[in-house]
């Protein structure tokens, strides 16, 4: 009994090198930290919209419509700054776009206190989104410089900062629903502007480990990422792939306030986001042998096939469940729509590569937000789990389109 079990923990122990190799990267861990303190209002805004929007004005069609404009702004802006890191550097990016942010930010929820017109809502809130920074993806960037071309440990940067993302998505709603219910409607998006100053802030702050800035070569300039069809393949479907994250989002609070338990919804979607943390963890540590390309379409289909149960929810278990289960297959498919993108291109172009595997996800969200919203006030939470089903299936037909792009990354591996 003793020698299986001392066996076993040695085998654990081995199993997970990739993480203590990782750990001990120079200023790895300090980054990492602030950077999952800069990103946690990505799990907290949209729900911290919704909650402060329909509690002034009573209507999901609204919550969803700013939420749409918002990540139609988002989906253009993010990319921008993304490039501009690149070119300039991650420090002085973020000194132009945080401070921008957090004014009209402010101004926004003003607004809605004051019960102006909706109209300023809009204007307040595209603003406010046109700053938005993929906090995510130049933290991946770190890694990428501080790793060098240690694939190996690149997949585990990569999952285990997808394993932080989950925590941000676990940690995120639990807070953002505590204090807009128990606080006030506006509370938690004001706890996610102070994470965002603090986090921003120190990740800017840690010079000695930001990746050097590449100015574009007016002689020999390179070609747009977007005209990198390995990169379109990865994009397109990922616009599908963020609208199914919205609907999903949207509906699970509706779900929980239609059944009288409002308060439930950080929980379903921390329960969500644990699925995703599981995998991410066991994600890291395996040795792959299956290119990237393969694993994007296998994880792809993975998340298309484990949407389908959602249909069928009828009660607050059942929903746990099943997305707990769904959530098994979003980190493995992130971590290799990341790695497909980032291979693709040249090192001056990583941060913007990075941030357009995301951007597109706003895009979709936009339109799922925006159905998801009119499908609730007029048939109820339950119809509106088909909107992320059909998210997911139409990710899943685009994704086909590339079918050779897919041979040809396949074949080159």
């Amino acid at each position: 009994m003793w020698h299986t079990s001392t066996l076993t923990s040695y085998r654990l122990w081995n199993m997970f090198t990739p993480y203590r190799e990782l750990f001990q990267t120079p200023g790895g861990l300090r980054f990492s930290l602030a950077g999952f303190i800069g990103r946690m209002p990505i799990s907290m805004d949209s729900l911290a919209l919704i909650f402060i929007v329909v509690h002034a004005s009573g209507s999901y069609t609204v919550a969803g419509a700013l939420a749409a404009v918002g990540s139609v702004v988002v989906a253009i802006a993010m990319p921008f700054w993304s490039r501009t890191a690149d070119r300039i550097g991650q420090k002085r990016t973020l000194s132009y776009a945080i401070p921008i942010r957090i004014g009209f930010l402010t101004l926004f929820i003003a607004l809605v206190n004051l019960d102006a017109p909706v109209w300023s809502w809009f204007v307040s809130i595209i603003f406010a989104e046109a700053t938005v920074i993929n906090a995510g993806g130049m933290v991946r960037r770190r890694w990428l410089w501080a790793l060098g071309e240690n694939r190996t440990l690149i997949n585990t940067a990569y999952s285990y900062e997808s394993l932080m993302d989950e925590f941000v998505f676990i940690l995120g709603p639990v807070i953002a629903t505590f204090c807009a219910t128990s606080i006030a409607p506006s509370a938690a998006l004001i706890v996610g502007l102070i994470f965002m100053f603090v986090g921003t802030t120190s990740f800017a702050l840690q010079t000695h480990t930001e990746p050097p800035p590449h100015p574009r070569d007016q002689h020999a300039p390179h070609p747009a990422v977007m005209k990198n069809t390995a990169v379109q393949a990865v994009v397109v479907p990922s616009i599908f792939i963020g609208g199914f994250f919205s609907a999903v989002a949207i509906v699970v609070v509706a779900f929980a306030q239609e059944h009288g338990s409002p308060s439930s919804t950080g929980l379903l979607l921390a329960i969500w986001a644990a699925g995703s943390g599981v995998s991410a963890i066991f994600h890291g540590v395996i040795k792959w042998k299956i290119d990237l390309a393969s694993r994007f379409l296998i994880f792809l289909t993975a998340l298309t096939a484990l949407s389908f149960p959602l249909i069928f929810v009828t009660n607050f278990g059942f929903l746990a469940l099943a997305l707990f289960c769904n959530g098994l297959a979003i980190s493995p498919l992130i971590v290799s729509a990341y790695g497909v993108a980032e291979t693709a291109v040249p090192p001056a172009q990583i941060t913007e590569t990075l941030a357009w595997v995301i951007a597109g996800m706003p895009l979709g969200g936009a339109f799922a937000s925006a159905l998801t919203g009119w499908v609730i006030d007029n048939h109820g939470a339950h119809l509106a789990f088909w909107v992320p089903f059909g998210c997911m299936v139409s990710g899943m037909v685009l994704a086909l389109t590339y079918f050779r792009t897919w041979n040809r990354l396949r074949s080159a591996a």
